[in-house]
């Protein structure tokens, strides 16, 4: 019964990795009719809100190590947990990013090259630098841990907790795309960065660790303090 919370997590990252980036990497880059950041917003925010019905009763559906970590300092998850929970998120973003590659690898129209990845400084889609990019990273996790925990805690209406979360997610990708392609998701980063054909994101990944999973800390504390008022 245990395990099938892991296969949740690993099962719902690869959706998130393998839609949200695979609109991205195929959807956006189709000549003139691309779905653009705002379809690109709205498959992120599209594939947490339809796992969250589809696996959030067994798992919880995080999909992401700083949600993880965010619920751990919220005090409703022991770290032991949450480092099953990334190791398998971890998993299913590395295979949703795989089949994506083999997918786009077998069609010469779509350059693979960076692969969705995040990118700070010359690699940022506008070239923020890496203080904004941490700024931006940190921020927007931060907002999203505590529209989780809000929208999950025993006071809301958990109906809806789906809804909100995924609106939150599209939310972020609109405002930050430009700025850093949108991680808040550490799992989301490695899978992009170990299938791309260039160097810099995986030189680049740390920043797309520690801002997502420091902000998501700040959350799961500041919301555990005012929650419990």
């Amino acid at each position: 019964m245990i395990l099938k919370k892991y296969i949740a997590e690993l099962i719902g990252t690869f959706w998130l990795v393998f839609t949200g980036c695979g609109s991205a990497i195929i959807a956006a880059s189709f000549p003139e009719l691309g779905i653009g950041f705002v379809g690109v917003s709205l498959a992120f925010g599209l594939s947490v809100l339809t796992m969250a019905y589809a696996i959030g009763p067994i798992s919880g559906c995080h999909l992401n190590p700083a949600v993880s970590m965010g619920v751990v300092v919220a005090g409703r998850m022991s770290f032991e947990e949450a480092m099953k929970y990334i190791l398998f998120q971890i998993i299913g973003a590395l295979l949703g990013a795989g089949f994506l590659y083999i997918i786009v690898s077998n069609n010469g129209q779509i350059d693979i090259e960076s692969f969705a990845s995040n990118g700070y400084g010359e690699n940022s889609p506008m070239g923020f630098n890496l203080i904004a990019c941490f700024i931006m990273e940190f921020v927007m996790t931060f907002f999203f841990l505590i529209v989780i925990l809000g929208a999950t805690s025993e006071k809301a209406n958990k109906k809806f907790a789906g809804i909100a979360i995924g609106l939150a997610l599209t939310l972020i990708h609109l405002v930050s795309i430009p700025v850093t392609n949108t991680s808040v998701n550490p799992a989301r980063s490695t899978s992009q960065a170990l299938f791309s054909h260039l160097d810099w994101p995986v030189m680049q990944l740390w920043l797309f660790w520690l801002a997502p999973i420091l902000g998501a800390i700040l959350a799961g504390f500041v919301f555990k303090k005012i929650e419990n008022k």
